[in-house]
């Protein structure tokens, strides 16, 4: 039995020491305060035992929304009084101690017969993952009032931490700028260099001869130009390294919790250009696929693979992964590979594996820098420590260029990023894909 003594408690319990004060030539006053101290306690343990948070009091637990990595979600405690009679609460919510708390997860609530109160708080999620939330408990003041009652209600809860969509839509309007507005109001035809005509305009200096009309041009008696738009309909698989190299840090992420952030960046703006997207998450073997398809119930499987996927310290498989992708993908697709390389050497087995897409599908190897290189050697160094700082800079430079020209070589396309710019990055080089029309 876990209880605290009230306020009412101790002031009876005061009460007791006024004939105590006045017992020193009557010992009998002694006795009587000794009785009723002795009474007041068992009446106190009798109210705490026969005292239980009515039946008729739901307490129960209910979410904002779904948590998102680096988002406020709101938690609310809700608690219902169905009783006749008014109650005295303290309520005190155990959250995940991962989480960063906003606001107070304990509130003395006073509720009415037949109404409801509620104490709500927020909480960030620092990563994605799966939490626990475990009791709530609850003081309630006994029957008589002579102490407050502690229980514990409610049944431990597991949520899981979803990957920032809203960071992921920002990195796509970031990139694709007014035409992303347009895209989310009505299917947008964006011009550019794909298969599929969309019409006739008259020339302007500067367009390509081999974009002439030549009959429209006779008929009209002046030239023409065909005007083409963005094949939709197109297939696009993203496969996400989660291994070693993955686990490496950038500010409060790992390098594959940006990786993840513009994959969803690129499903979303692929279905906002009427393109299929597919997910390929590997490390030394498969750890999830979605097929290429779109739609809101597609990006929702999306965040559902992703939220639990962690890297590991090992190596992956590129080989295994690219074997996979070409006996599940029959289409011809833009395989983006999210990875990083450190050098030629270390890089051997992907760029040795990129054969295995080759020529049905068209490979972009995106890595990963730990940070702007050529930044660290674009001031000349003031001290002996800068000058082996941007030596050292130099030098991975050069092996990271040599082994993406080596990819470039193989008939793929090659981005080298930082975190900061992946999303965008990422998505500018998706257009321009499409506009050139390379698939």
């Amino acid at each position: 039995m876990r209880f605290a003594f009230s306020k009412l408690f101790y002031a009876l319990l005061a009460v007791g020491l006024v004939p105590l004060s006045l017992s020193w030539n009557r010992p009998m006053l002694r006795w009587l305060a000794l009785a009723y101290d002795l009474i007041l306690f068992a009446l106190a343990i009798f109210d705490g035992w026969n005292s239980k948070l009515p039946a008729r009091v739901r307490i129960e637990r209910h979410f904002g929304g779904r948590f998102a990595v680096g988002a406020a979600t709101e938690v609310r405690i809700d608690v219902a009084n169905h009783t006749p009679r008014d109650l005295s609460l303290v309520v005190k919510d155990e959250y995940p101690p991962q989480m960063k708390l906003a606001g107070t997860r304990e509130a003395r609530l006073q509720v009415e017969a037949q109404t409801s109160s509620s104490l709500a708080y927020g909480l960030t999620p620092p990563k994605r993952g799966r939490f626990e939330f475990g009791l709530i408990a609850v003081r309630f003041l006994s029957r008589w009032g002579l102490v407050w009652k502690q229980a514990r209600v409610g049944e431990p809860i597991a949520v899981k931490v979803y990957p920032n969509m809203r960071r992921a839509r920002e990195a796509e309007l970031k990139a694709l700028g007014a035409r992303s507005f347009v895209a989310a109001r009505r299917k947008s035809q964006w011009r550019g260099e794909g298969r599929d005509f969309e019409s006739l305009r008259d020339y302007v200096r500067g367009d390509e001869m081999r974009h002439i009309s030549w009959t429209a041009t006779a008929r009209r008696g002046k030239l023409v130009t065909r005007q083409y738009q963005m094949e939709r309909d197109q297939t696009i698989l993203i496969a996400l390294d989660a291994g070693r190299l993955m686990t490496a840090r950038i500010e409060n992420e790992t390098k594959l919790d940006s990786a993840v952030h513009a994959a969803l960046a690129l499903m979303s703006a692929a279905a906002r250009a009427g393109d299929n997207a597919g997910l390929l998450v590997f490390g030394r073997k498969i750890k999830a696929f979605l097929p290429p398809k779109r739609g809101g119930e597609h990006l929702d499987a999306a965040l559902e693979a992703l939220y639990a996927i962690e890297p590991e310290m090992i190596e992956p498989s590129y080989s295994r992964a690219f074997e996979f992708i070409s006996a599940n993908s029959r289409r011809r697709a833009l395989v983006v590979v999210i990875t990083d390389l450190v050098d030629e050497e270390g890089s051997r087995e992907l760029l040795s594996s990129l054969k295995l897409l080759r020529p049905r599908h068209l490979p972009l190897v995106v890595t990963i820098a730990d940070r702007d290189l050529k930044a660290v050697v674009r001031e000349p160094p003031e001290n002996v420590h800068e000058m082996f700082t941007q030596s050292v800079a130099e030098e991975i430079i050069h092996l990271r260029e040599a082994a993406l020209r080596l990819v470039e070589s193989q008939g793929g396309l090659a981005l080298d990023v930082t975190a900061a710019v992946l999303a965008p990055k990422l998505l500018e080089t998706y257009l321009r894909v499409k506009e050139r029309g390379l698939l």
